[in-house]
């Protein structure tokens, strides 16, 4: 026979607001169904004719049902996640982004993590996970060139032309120069790459010249 359910009692002006959340378009899918399910529960129907109108588990039906007997409108919210509560409070995250992006350190080029964690009094594992989350990496630096040559327009326009439109019977030159092409000798052989391991060279060299390459 399964066990028996308790009644489940519900003001008029409670069920008014059930029905508002179920209805409302901006209320989140899950508090609306918990709203349709507590609404269908009020109403007489069994866990099982719940269930089966709204197309979910029996489990389901019954804990959201006892959760409103129990707690009302608030136990339909979802319940604090377990673990151990967050111990950086929302200031002191703000803190540590301001700070990578604004300041430098007095010893150095970037922040490293280290240095963060002592100047922020936190963790470097802390320090890790907020600049993962904000997408921070200080350590990476992508360079970029910008022309202040004034007829920077009209001379793309004249290299670039001929590739896209070219004239009749016309051929199409490219000259490139790369100079001062160093001849270098390591004073150690270049020990090879290895699984987790870069090459390596050693830092002493002979020079045996230089020379310009034209393509």
């Amino acid at each position: 026979m399964g066990r028996s359910l308790q009644a489940l009692h519900v003001s008029p002006e409670g069920a008014e607001h059930l029905k508002q959340l179920a209805r409302r378009p901006k209320s989140a899918q899950a508090l609306a169904l918990r709203a349709r399910i507590v609404v269908a529960c009020a109403s007489g129907l069994s866990n099982t004719q719940v269930a089966s109108q709204l197309r979910v588990s029996k489990p389901t039906v019954g804990k959201w049902r006892d959760r409103f007997r129990l707690h009302g409108l608030a136990g339909l919210q979802d319940e604090p996640r377990p673990g151990v509560p967050r111990s950086i409070s929302d200031e002191q995250v703000e803190r540590v982004v301001r700070a990578t992006l604004e300041t430098l350190p007095e010893q150095g080029t970037h922040w490293t993590t280290r240095q963060m964690a002592k100047k922020m009094g936190l963790s470097q594992t802390a320090i890790v996970r907020i600049w993962h989350a904000f997408g921070l990496q200080p350590h990476r630096v992508e360079s970029f060139k910008l022309s202040s040559d004034r007829l920077f327009g009209e001379k793309v326009r004249d290299i670039v032309g001929p590739h896209w439109n070219p004239h009749e019977r016309a051929v199409v030159l490219g000259v490139d120069e790369k100079s001062q092409v160093q001849a270098l000798e390591r004073a150690q052989p270049i020990l090879p790459l290895a699984p987790g391991v870069p090459p390596r060279q050693t830092h002493d060299y002979r020079r045996h010249g230089a020379t310009s390459l034209f393509v």
